[in-house]
């Protein structure tokens, strides 16, 4: 069964750091693009960045584009967002998500994901 598990998050002032981490099991994690989602409170889920398979090309939304990073880690089957210089407004629940395909094309698009993780929350507040 294909899974995938975030963890990371949690409370932290602006201007501080934090690392997500997306933990795949049933399949190979570099076979398909990877995505980080987030939805705040009232608002519509968005795509903040992916990670193509094979290459490992990335893609950030301009919103997080600077202070986020998306990463790979071939042996430990992870994805990881590590989020730089953080704002009260990237307050989330934070995804990750497997896409049915290999490029990050509309890596934005719900419907190009078929398997989602839990969700890890995210609060940046003083």
């Amino acid at each position: 069964q294909m899974q995938l598990v975030e963890s990371g998050g949690g409370l932290v002032q602006p201007g501080r750091s934090l690392r997500l981490s997306c933990a795949a099991s049933g399949f190979t994690l570099d076979t398909r693009a990877i995505g980080w989602f987030r939805q705040a409170p009232g608002k519509e889920r968005e795509g903040v960045s992916c990670i193509s398979s094979g290459d490992g090309n990335t893609y950030y939304a301009d919103s997080v584009k600077g202070r986020f990073t998306i990463s790979r880690d071939r042996a430990k089957n992870t994805v990881y967002l590590q989020m730089n210089s953080l704002k009260p407004e990237d307050t989330a629940v934070y995804y990750c998500a497997k896409s049915r395909y290999s490029s990050c094309s509309n890596y934005g698009s719900n419907l190009r994901y078929d398997v989602w993780g839990q969700g890890t929350q995210v609060t940046v507040s003083s």
